[in-house]
């Protein structure tokens, strides 16, 4: 038999066992994605399948997701009832909370201290200032730790703690932070610093994750009594050149930190393999101010896409106002649904994203969507000043998520992300305070000027959105 028939015999063969496989446990969208792709090109679309299409993690893993969570509920059974918050929620955002716990297993906590940090040096000087003054540890994780100038100063604090006898660990997502893992992390082990890479990459390694299903939390916790999450990483803001990022971050003191230490401790136990003496990292807090609060962690782990489903069960319990804020928007048809149904109601949409991108392609399949939000009723606004990295949403006037989630297929269906829920009016007052600021520095687009888009810009957008599976 000539070689050139096995080799079409055998693409036939990759495709109709791919026809079979590839929409198993995978979205019509996603399928449609990767079985274009396969058709077109059989073994090299195998070989991307094999490397990206699967949302594999070891069994492992997902073993120690389900013990984390079982911990996780069988701690808050024994705590104080005067913690658990009594919410008083209008009656389309009652299921919010509910649902939020049976999604990343954290009730709303009461007496809770939210601050908003805006800007991009203010967290950072908060964080060293908090470091500066800790007593027992500090706990950071974050996607990317850079070996730069902001890097070091982080862990010049981390230094200057652990010889104070404070005990510092740092966790670092290994593809995001790896010029940090390689340059910096010896000179913060030779402080004593304790560091670590997360979902370590390989082929060739025992229990490796998929290499781009990647942990892009952002979490600091300072003697279990305060905490930091937010769309900041500790590096430069220089991502996209003349565009420095703008970012927000919750800094939160109170009974919902303890939902932040045990988010760490769980990704630290999956690193480790072995857990961490709880004993003092879980000293009794008391109420610090009058922010109901609660911690929605999200990843392949959970074997669902629970960071979607809230933030859509959000935009269906809205009756006033909802405002986005992300730097990436590349969503299924369910968010889409979601959007347009709330328009429907007469709810009032604004999206703000970033007029700048560090990722064209994803901008491109990004711009794909924009004629049918415009369709749809969306007010969106393009910010001009930075690069907008911020993640977050306010609903109404009673709720709000800010936390590390981009409005894309990545952040609900790959990545480890978290988010903080605020059921607080003066919290989402500041919030709407600081997204009326976006609002007035950004452009709206009207459909008269989208519709000024010319054809091949059109293809190349529609083109990039077929592979939003990837992106």
């Amino acid at each position: 038999m000539h070689w050139s028939l096995i080799y079409l015999l055998s693409e036939w063969i990759i495709r109709l066992i791919m026809l079979v496989y590839v929409p198993q446990r995978r979205s019509a969208a996603a399928s449609r994605t990767w079985l274009l792709f396969i058709f077109l090109l059989p073994w090299p679309g195998l070989v991307a399948f094999a490397l990206f299409g699967r949302i594999y993690l070891p069994k492992r893993r997902i073993q120690m997701q389900e013990r984390a969570s079982r911990h996780i509920r069988e701690a808050q059974a024994q705590m104080s009832p005067q913690v658990v918050a009594r919410l008083r929620l209008p009656a389309s955002l009652q299921t919010v909370p509910v649902l939020a716990e049976q999604l990343g297993d954290f009730e709303a906590f009461a007496g809770n201290q939210v601050e908003l940090l805006p800007g991009y040096d203010q967290p950072i000087d908060r964080l060293v200032t908090d470091i500066d003054s800790a007593q027992h540890h500090v706990h950071l994780l974050y996607y990317i730790y850079g070996n730069d100038k902001i890097g070091h100063r982080v862990a010049e604090a981390l230094a200057r703690a652990t010889s104070r006898g404070v005990k510092c660990r740092v966790m670092m997502d290994a593809v995001g932070s790896k010029h940090a893992l390689k340059r910096l992390a010896p000179q913060m082990r030779d402080s004593k610093i304790e560091v670590r890479a997360m979902l370590p990459a390989g082929l060739f390694r025992r229990n490796a994750a998929r290499f781009d299903l990647r942990n892009h939390r952002k979490i600091a916790v300072i003697d279990g009594r305060i905490g930091y999450t937010g769309s900041q990483n500790i590096t430069h803001p220089h991502f996209v050149k003349g565009f420095p990022n703008e970012e927000l971050v919750a800094r939160v003191s109170g009974p919902v930190v303890a939902q932040f230490q045990a988010v760490f401790l769980a990704d630290h136990y999956f690193e480790a393999g072995r857990p961490l003496d709880e004993t003092e990292l879980f000293p009794t807090i008391q109420p610090k101010g009058d922010s109901a609060a609660q911690v929605v962690p999200s990843g392949p782990g959970y074997g669902r896409a629970n960071g979607e489903e809230l933030i859509i069960a959000m935009l269906y319990g809205a009756r006033k106002r909802v405002v986005i804020t992300t730097p990436y928007f590349i969503p299924d048809e369910p968010f889409l649904q979601a959007l347009r149904s709330a328009t429907r109601r007469g709810v009032e949409i604004r999206l703000i994203v970033s007029r700048h991108a560090n990722q064209p392609i994803s901008q491109m399949a990004q711009r794909s969507y924009y004629e049918s939000l415009l369709e749809a009723g969306v007010n969106l606004h393009l910010y001009r000043p930075r690069f907008l990295h911020a993640k977050h949403l306010s609903i109404d006037d009673d709720t709000a998520l800010i936390g590390t989630t981009n409005i894309d297929i990545r952040s609900f269906s790959l990545n480890a992300e978290i988010n903080l829920v605020v059921y607080d009016p003066k919290v989402v007052a500041k919030l709407s305070e600081i997204q009326d600021g976006y609002l007035a520095h950004s452009t709206q687009l009207s459909r008269a000027t989208w519709e000024k888009v010319r054809l091949p810009m059109r293809v190349l957008q529609n083109t990039a959105r077929l592979a939003d599976s990837l992106l």
